[in-house]
């Protein structure tokens, strides 16, 4: 992988976001850029203009690496769902205008495309600040161990989800019940696709037991995400091994499950969430309900308001500096506080009030709804600091991220552990970019567990130092 990259070309990355702010009196095509520039973004990074791809492994067997999977999660969700609530915003329902006569929210319009201008740039900056610390071949100091990785897959996930429930005994080590259950679920993925290429029958069924006790789980857990998440993973580890068939069986499967969960999830919380069925009779319901179209009402609100944050958003760039004044340090403060456990300070502030509070100061939620809203990464990053708030914090957050990665693949012996189980299994927290103080504590906490994970594998022999520098085999 070339280095000796000229820093002039992340200029690159930022020129939609330029060219969207010289037009920002003209918010229609403003928004656009803005929009679009974030595709140009994509096209950029993976094609290597700015800096080189790694080139240790061929590129359908990286595809875990932050530059790919946590790039596009994390930066299609920020940048690219808005565009249903821009086409709200200029009267259409359905793809169909509601009127001749409807009249545009000239307000709202601008700060819509403002928002977006925002999305833009912190997308460059986070891209940015990935290929800024990406440093690929890994020099890695470990080497795994085992006789065949596919069984040591399959053992890392009966572990983790033993694991899981173990700590479940523990109130006050719940934490790490959520990194376990993230772990077997990619554990569990990952030894299932490695069980079908070995055409190995027993792991095969004992994997697809994991796998889809882990995807009924995300049904019944009433989000998206976690089933989408079941089967573009899936996809991911299987695709090296049959391009083809992945491509012929799981997109179609991913933009059906775009259709149909909006309205599977709407259902299902409406008789277990705010009804009296449990969630197993719940999900019966919703899967009649997609299967005999029996819910006739439209996505579209789901699309809108729902899939992109940018709604809450808009509130808070009209609340903030104008009536709300930019919050400095506190937010990043209070991040560091959060990560203190309760057990060592019992009187900590509770977090989830720490964050209402700027909810409740910037009116996107009454302090008298039960709704929770807490603000995305990049709105914390601008009620920080405004625009070089969101530069600064969305160019940490991708360093962060790729030294993260770094770092698993030095201590697990490649790519496969490193990255494809313990960095994506353990921080997945970076594809959706939550609040600073959730964020900051999920990232500590889960670099803890993987640091305590590298030294039970170290000390029962599954990972050896290398002693000799020229061993860098990949793996």
């Amino acid at each position: 992988m070339n280095k000796s990259i000229s820093p002039e070309r992340y200029l690159l990355l930022f020129m939609p976001w330029i060219i969207a702010s010289l037009l920002a009196d003209h918010p229609v095509s403003s928004y656009l850029i803005a929009w679009l520039g974030s595709f140009f973004i994509f096209y950029a990074s993976l094609k290597g203009w700015v800096r080189p791809l790694p080139d240790d492994v061929p590129v359908e067997q990286q595809l875990l690496r932050p530059i790919f999977l946590t790039q596009v999660i994390f930066a299609a969700y920020m940048c690219c769902t808005s565009i249903f609530y821009f086409i709200d915003i200029l009267g259409y329902i359905d793809f169909k205008k509601v009127s001749n006569f409807y009249l545009v929210d000239q307000k709202r319009l601008l700060l819509t495309a403002q928002c977006q201008r925002y999305y833009c740039l912190g997308h460059a900056a986070f891209t940015s600040g990935i290929l800024i610390i990406m440093q690929y071949p890994i020099r890695r100091k470990y080497t795994c161990n085992a006789r065949k990785l596919s069984v040591l897959v399959f053992n890392i996930t009966l572990a983790s989800f033993a694991a899981s429930l173990g700590f479940r005994f523990f109130p006050a080590l719940a934490q790490f019940v959520h990194h376990f259950d993230s772990l077997t679920f990619i554990a569990a993925t990952l030894s299932l696709a490695m069980s079908i290429t070995e055409r190995n029958i027993i792991r095969i069924m004992a994997s697809m037991l994991m796998y889809g006790f882990n995807l009924y789980g995300a049904l019944l857990s009433g989000f998206k995400e976690p089933v989408i998440l079941s089967v573009l993973i899936l996809g991911i580890f299987l695709y090296p091994s049959y391009r083809r068939t992945v491509a012929l069986i799981f997109i179609p499967t991913m933009v059906a499950l775009f259709l149909v969960l909006p309205t599977y999830n709407r259902v299902f919380r409406q008789h277990a969430w705010f009804g009296t069925q449990s969630t197993a009779q719940a999900s019966k319901m919703a899967l009649n309900s997609i299967l005999h179209h029996a819910d006739q009402e439209s996505n579209w609100p789901f699309f809108a308001y729902r899939l992109s944050e940018i709604d809450m958003f808009t509130k808070y760039l009209d609340s903030t500096p104008s009536t709300v004044d930019f919050y400095g340090t506190q937010l990043l403060t209070q991040a560091l506080t959060a990560i203190i456990p309760r057990a060592l300070w019992p009187s900590k502030p509770i977090t989830e009030d720490q964050v209402m509070e700027r909810v409740y100061a910037a009116g996107v939620v009454s302090k008298n709804s039960t709704v929770s809203a807490k603000p995305a990464f990049i709105v914390d990053s601008y009620l920080s600091g405004g625009v070089p708030g969101i530069f600064i914090f969305l160019l940490g957050y991708g360093a962060i991220c790729q030294f993260i990665a770094n770092r698993a693949e030095k201590l697990f012996g490649g790519y496969l552990l490193g990255t494809s189980v313990f960095f994506t299994g353990l921080f997945q927290v970076f594809w959706r970019g939550q609040s600073f103080e959730f964020l900051l504590n999920a990232i500590i906490w889960s670099y803890v567990t993987m640091y305590l994970i590298f030294k039970f594998l170290l000390h029962i022999n599954i990972l050896k130092r290398i002693e000799n520098p020229a061993d860098q085999r990949i793996v």
